[in-house]
């Protein structure tokens, strides 16, 4: 039997309680400058505010500062006055880094063909961007986004441009004010959840991993998946490589989730139980009409307009039921 360390297991109960209690309103502007200390340093532990994060979710007007902790672009240790260094250091190499795109930019553009492809691959996602609110006031401007998600590809040499990070950027420029901000958040999240959303580094290893738990969790649903369903599971890359932003109802559910993975709890890789938790909603469909893989892949398709706390609470769910179970190594050493 699989011997859980008093910290796993507090925090399996506290990812039950989680599911059980109602959730809390979230952490709103006067509860967190209270986390704080007159010189700005936080005076409470980095792991009660992302525990805090994960049962309670960040007020909107809270959301940017936190997210700047979160993903690293400000260090937990920081002084409001270190903080405020940053934000101008950040800006100065932004500058720096715009301008040196603009120096070898006509280098690009004769010697490197990859380079055209994918500047057209952004262009071309950035034109289909549905960029107005319900009211049709334009959201974001595209000439920016176009720059980041360029500048972004330029500099970032394991991350290479995919399908979907416009989109992704477009949130983070949806949060904060500046392009600064845009580009070093979207870098930070980028090193931050490579292993679950970028293709040519973690991707492949959460479907393994999602295949795993379905084995251990489910063995009836793992039966038909690895038969009349073959082939479903390893078509739900999109999940992944997008950090599920398409299932949701808002922007605010995707950063509600968003948020909770860079937490870390209440565990790692918490992607994959909510890529099983999402598998769950279409199981009883998917048995009883005996779908083939390309049909569990529409009906995974049409899992949209969810609720975040009602996904992060069912994954939480899963989390506590793993922890109960005599937890095979491969999953044990990728979860704890």
């Amino acid at each position: 039997m699989t011997t859980l360390s008093p910290e796993n297991s507090l925090s399996a109960r506290r990812s039950a309680s989680f599911i059980l209690v109602k959730r809390k309103p979230p952490i709103d502007k006067t509860e967190w400058d209270g986390f704080f200390d007159e010189n700005g340093h936080l005076a409470k532990s980095r792991d009660f505010i992302c525990v805090n994060i994960l049962e309670r979710g960040l007020h909107p007007l809270v959301r940017t500062e936190a997210w700047k902790f979160l993903t690293g672009y400000y260090s937990w240790q920081s002084s409001r006055d270190e903080r405020l260094t940053v934000d101008s250091t950040r800006r100065k190499n932004y500058k720096v880094l715009c301008e040196m795109y603009e120096k070898i930019q006509p280098l690009l553009e004769n010697l490197h063909q990859n380079f055209i492809e994918t500047r057209n691959n952004i262009v071309y996602d950035i034109q289909r961007l549905y960029d107005k609110d319900p009211l049709g006031n334009v959201l974001i401007d595209k000439k920016r986004l176009e720059k980041i998600l360029l500048l972004s590809y330029v500099c970032n040499t394991q991350a290479e441009y995919q399908q979907g990070f416009h989109e992704m950027v477009m949130l983070f420029q949806l949060m904060v004010e500046h392009d600064h901000e845009t580009f070093w958040l979207f870098q930070f999240f980028l090193q931050k959840t490579e292993h679950s959303c970028v293709i040519s580094i973690g991707v492949g290893k959460n479907l393994d991993m999602l295949n795993n738990l379905i084995n251990f969790l489910d063995p009836l649903f793992a039966e038909h998946l690895k038969g009349k369903g073959a082939g479903a599971v390893q078509s739900l890359f999109p999940w992944f490589c997008l950090c599920f932003q398409r299932a949701f109802k808002s922007f605010d559910d995707v950063w509600r989730l968003w948020e909770v993975l860079l937490t870390g709890k209440p565990c790692r890789n918490f992607q994959v139980l909510v890529a099983y938790s999402m598998l769950q909603m279409v199981r009883e469909q998917v048995l009883q009409e005996s779908m083939n893989g390309d049909d569990i892949l529409l009906a995974c398709n049409n899992l949209i307009d969810l609720d975040a706390d009602e996904l992060i609470s069912a994954a939480c769910m899963v989390y506590a039921e793993l922890m109960q179970n005599d937890v095979p190594q491969p999953l044990k050493d990728f979860f704890l």
